[in-house]
């Protein structure tokens, strides 16, 4: 989403925008026109006047494009420090970056626009195979979600759904652990609750709960820390075995008699 836009801007102007949307966070910012780029850090370097493109992304990233390329003229990988000031009726950008040191300053020659935009939800890092692969192969690798845990059961029935996997820790706790291929959701972390929830009603015991995908939406994980649920970052998957994973035995144990 657009949050503000100019085009040929003089440098109060540009400055004015540089403060407001660099104070609001979180924002993709575009500038594209006539500048002069000069680096000093490990080496020094400097860019004639010219036409480029300038992007200072959410994550504090700093790149600035030539025509040509596909490489950046110049970038910082982590902004840690900006500066924005007039000098000699032009507007100055500094990118500060302090380990190691390093100064990116972009004076803002003649500016075609500038764009501010409000990043909606970014694709995310989805495993290869379905989520039926994915639940096989960390069946069968339970140490990948967490050291010593132990598989008791694969898709346990219960009244409010069936449980990805069902495990006991390294400390003899019960482990509820919810699966997703691609970034997990508040929905996510709600049916995780919900078998939490209902396996510590019908055993009356001390269930965890781990929600296990290659990355977590930041509203979800606050919701997962309010619950006191657990997220495991699953980025790559193990080869399952061809004759499946190993369970535990069901009935013979406290997983099944919570009594003992």
């Amino acid at each position: 989403m657009i949050a503000a836009t100019l085009f040929d801007p003089d440098a109060e102007t540009l400055l004015g925008f540089f403060r407001r949307e660099t104070a609001e966070g979180g924002r993709w910012l575009q500038v594209a026109g006539e500048m002069e780029v000069v680096y000093h850090g490990r080496a020094a370097s400097s860019a004639d006047a010219g036409d480029y493109l300038m992007l200072l992304k959410p994550d504090r990233s700093l790149q600035i494009h030539a025509a040509r390329g596909i490489k950046p003229l110049n970038w910082q990988p982590v902004v840690d420090g900006l500066e924005v000031f007039e000098d000699d009726g032009r507007a100055v950008l500094v990118a500060e970056r302090t380990t190691p040191h390093e100064l990116v300053r972009v004076a803002f020659l003649d500016v075609a626009y500038a764009v501010a935009t409000v990043p909606r939800d970014e694709g995310g890092l989805v495993l290869q195979g379905s989520e039926a692969q994915m639940q096989r192969a960390l069946a069968a690798n339970p140490h990948v979600i967490e050291e010593g845990l132990e598989l008791v059961e694969m898709e346990l029935p219960t009244d409010v759904g069936g449980i990805d996997l069902y495990a006991r820790d390294a400390q003899g706790r019960l482990v509820v652990v919810e699966l997703k291929r691609g970034r997990a959701t508040h929905e996510a972390v709600q049916q995780l609750q919900r078998y939490v929830a209902r396996l510590r009603e019908t055993l009356a015991r001390e269930i965890r709960g781990i929600l296990a995908a290659p990355e977590v939406t930041a509203p979800a994980r606050t919701r997962l820390e309010e619950l006191g649920l657990e997220y495991r970052a699953v980025t790559a998957l193990p080869d399952a075995a061809d004759d499946g994973p190993r369970q535990g035995a069901l009935f013979d144990d406290e997983a099944r008699n919570p009594a003992r």
